[in-house]
Formats: C-alpha cells, structure tokens, sequence
C-alpha cells in the first residue's frame, strides 16, 4: 500500500513538472529534429503505420510521434494521442493541423478504448512509467492481434553524458535529488534490459536497434546556464538550498565530465538511443 501510495505522489509530482516544463520542452526539443528527436522519424519507420491505420500515440507529449504518424495514416486513418499533462496536451492540439486526430488526458498503467488499434508509439516515457509491467499489459490488451508496438528510450548512464555529467554530479551534492517514488530511469537503457522487459510483456517478433545522434549545447557556460534556466522548480529548489561554495565546486564537476566532449570551447555531446518494434 505504501509503494502504491508513493507511486501516485510520483505522478503527481511528474504531471506538475511537466505542466510546468512542456512549452520550454516543445521550443527546446520535441519541437524540432535535433539531439534524441532525430529518432522520430526511425521510430514512426519501424511502427510500418500504413494508410487507414488506427495509432495510439501514448504519453505522445507536445506531439512530435503524432504528428510524423498522420503523415503515414493519410485522411482514412486516425491517431489518438495520450498524455497525463494537460499543457502538453494543449500545445499538441496546436501545433497538430489535421482532423483525423484527436488528444486526451489518461493515465499510461490505466487508460483503455473501445477500440483496438493497429499500431501504439511511445517516445521517451517507457521509463518515466513506475509500474511499466503494468502499462505494457494494457499496451498489449490495446492492439489488435499481431498489431505493433513502437517506443524509444534513451540509453543508459554515460552513454548520454547530457543527462549523466549534471546527473552523476548533482547526486553527490543533493543525494534526494530524484524525489522518493521516483522508479530507475536508466532500467530499459540497456539492448539486453529492454529486449527482456519486453519479452516478459509477451510481445514477440521483438528488434531493437541503437543508435547514436549527436548534440552540441555549444559552450560549457551555455550548457550549465540552459540546465539552470530550465530546470523544473522542485530541482531549483534543492539546488539553490546549496552554498555558494558548493554550487561553485557542483559546476567545476560538471564542467571536467564534460571535457571528453569538448574542442575549441564546443561541447559536443553523443546521445544514445534504443528504438523498438515489436507484435502483440
């Protein structure tokens, strides 16, 4: 029960963050083609969403799968896009000019539809999920037999040193800097974790493939203003709470994990990323 009770407060405080974090979100990334949202178009290729499908976009954010499988379902089709944050939602109706589309609020372990669809997206939110097990049974129980699942994470760890040279450094100083509740969100960033997981789920026919883009923040100091800039208030909070000797000693940690990554004053940043397609 206790699990369970942490588990809603984690979604409560996830659908605040990214209430509050989605427009800086769509302007910086979901909005465009660059770093990880180059994956959009492998992971709408591998979904093989052919004319008149129905697709599910789930946990579909300000839009970005949406939008690329419109352009695959023609006028016959339709895509529903799924997300527990009512901004981001908002900002995907916006920026979505189509009619055979349409977006509510639900939950990922809970949602359900009278109809089943053809193909289900998911970019970057498998690990976000806290019971994920339970989301893939409802994604299962969602597709018509031998329907297609299509979804994408990040990899794990260095392999996105974006997300690890602030992360790994930002632990030693503020060790509850994920808020209890929080699940592992490096869990599905390994080929071998991801192809299991989604084994167990009972899908089959199951490819994952890697790859690695590429993202230059441009300097150090745009890199480490950008993270402070928009960072979410619960993370700004916990982060301000430090010294002034510490934050400075937090930079210099974070600005030596980034030297790999930099030539003449310019980061630039390898970014992994796991795209799947598997049937029901």
């Amino acid at each position: 029960m206790g699990l369970s009770n942490t588990s809603i407060e984690y979604k409560k405080r996830i659908i605040k963050t990214w209430n509050e974090v989605a427009p800086r979100y769509h302007k910086r990334w979901a909005g465009k083609t660059i770093g990880p949202f180059q994956s959009t178009q492998k992971l709408v290729s591998m979904a093989r969403i052919k004319s008149g499908n129905l697709v599910l976009d789930l946990a579909c954010g300000t839009g970005a799968v949406t939008r690329q499988a419109l352009k695959k379902t023609g006028k016959n089709g339709h895509v529903i896009g799924i997300d527990s944050s009512s901004t981001a939602l908002k900002i995907a109706k916006k920026s979505t000019p189509y009619k055979n589309v349409d977006f509510a609020i639900f939950d990922a372990e809970n949602f359900a539809f009278n109809q089943k669809f053809d193909v289900i997206t998911c970019q970057y939110a498998l690990f976000f999920f806290p019971n994920a097990s339970k989301a893939l049974a409802n994604i299962k129980r969602a597709l018509k037999k031998n329907g297609t699942l299509a979804l994408a994470v990040h990899g794990a760890g260095d392999t996105v040193p974006y997300f690890s040279a602030i992360f790994d450094s930002v632990e030693k100083f503020i060790p509850d800097y994920l808020p209890s509740g929080a699940p592992d969100l490096d869990r599905f960033g390994t080929k071998n974790n991801l192809y299991k997981t989604i084994k167990k789920a009972g899908f089959t026919r199951i490819i994952v493939h890697e790859y690695t883009f590429w993202y230059s923040p441009g300097s150090f100091s745009a890199y480490w203003n950008n993270y402070l800039k928009y960072l979410a208030k619960p993370l700004r909070e916990k982060l301000d709470k430090l010294s002034s000797k510490q934050k400075t000693e937090l930079k210099n940690m974070v600005k030596q994990k980034t030297i790999p990554y930099t030539k003449n004053g310019t980061i630039k940043f390898p970014w992994k990323v796991l795209i799947l397609s598997a049937k029901s």
